[in-house]
């Protein structure tokens, strides 16, 4: 089937207390404004243009579901690959501004739970992958790109870990039921983590290493790598109406655990599923709510980058 509408990906309003919302919130908040004081005393003139590029190829990879097993599918995250190749504050800016962007323009995640996926999907891969990258930083790159498997995969169980805590202190589900259900499916969507980063990095390492604070003869000077990194990005929305169909990790353990009605509707709609109301769920829908997105995030990223970056001292 050409056109597969792209599943719920995020925790929605409903799945979380408003009590659990609200400590998530306040964890967010105070990591992001570290982060932005951080991003402000450290940010450099390269890493700028780099934010935008690696929004728009993040947003465009998370729309893509690969199917895992038993009818279920995940999808990158994308914190590690952020990390890694802005450094970890940069990271987290990126990260929030691609799920920002998922919840408030096409209604991917809830707004009351919003800080909970920014936590668990951006902030907390992006300390995971960037912990473990940084004990590697002056290796040879087999040995960089085999931790970097590794930090991605730990990335997305330290994700699904943290959802499966706050769904349990939400009243939804034993903890002791929740957590290697979560696990378990998350297991094999880190895989698909994995690969997807490693390939990522190992390419940005043949073409651009210098983007990585790698020297390197053949690098080449000028902006063009910004046009060739956004035409990467908007060739992977091309695929998404390819994106498998079938339930998210959470959204499988959800039904599969008998909570997923407890998910509110989102109280309005912009772009909702991926797709252009007046287009219908068709895939030339899919790929134009893409397309916008992609624009949207990279601007958002490269404002946040151009705002902080002036602010530097």
């Amino acid at each position: 089937m050409l056109f597969s509408p792209a599943p719920p990906m995020h925790i929605p309003d409903g799945f979380l207390s408003l009590y659990v919302s609200a400590i998530c919130w306040l964890v967010t908040i105070l990591v992001l404004s570290l982060a932005i004081s951080k991003t402000n005393q450290s940010l450099g003139e390269r890493q700028v243009p780099l934010m935008g590029v690696m929004a728009a190829f993040i947003f465009a990879a998370q729309m893509i579901n690969f199917p895992v097993l038993g009818g279920t599918s995940g999808h990158l995250l994308g914190g590690a690959l952020a990390a890694i190749t802005l450094g970890p504050w940069a990271g987290m800016i990126v990260m929030t501004a691609v799920i920002a962007v998922q919840a408030l323009l096409f209604q991917d995640g809830g707004l009351t739970v919003m800080g909970a996926n920014i936590l668990n999907m951006g902030l907390i891969p992006v300390i995971v992958g960037y912990g473990f990258y940084r004990a590697v930083l002056n290796r040879n790159r087999i040995a960089k790109l085999a931790v970097t498997g590794v930090a991605a995969w730990l990335s997305v169980m330290a994700g699904a870990l943290f959802t499966a805590l706050q769904i349990w202190l939400s009243g939804h589900a034993q903890l002791d039921v929740i957590v290697p259900a979560m696990l378990f499916v998350h297991i094999f969507i880190g895989i698909g983590e994995a690969m997807i980063t490693v390939a990522a990095l190992s390419f940005i390492m043949r073409t651009r290493p210098d983007l990585l604070g790698e020297e390197s003869e053949s690098a080449k000077a000028g902006g063009g790598w910004v046009l060739i990194g956004l035409a990467i990005a908007l060739v992977v929305i091309l695929l998404s109406p390819f994106a498998s169909s079938d339930p998210d990790g959470l959204e499988r353990v959800a039904i599969n655990l008998g909570f997923i009605n407890t998910s509110n509707a989102a109280v309005y709609n912009i772009l909702p599923d991926y797709s252009i109301p007046l287009l219908g769920q068709t895939s030339s829908s899919t790929i134009a709510a893409g397309v916008i997105g992609v624009m949207v995030v990279v601007g958002l990223a490269y404002a946040a980058g151009r705002f902080l970056q002036k602010k530097k001292v």
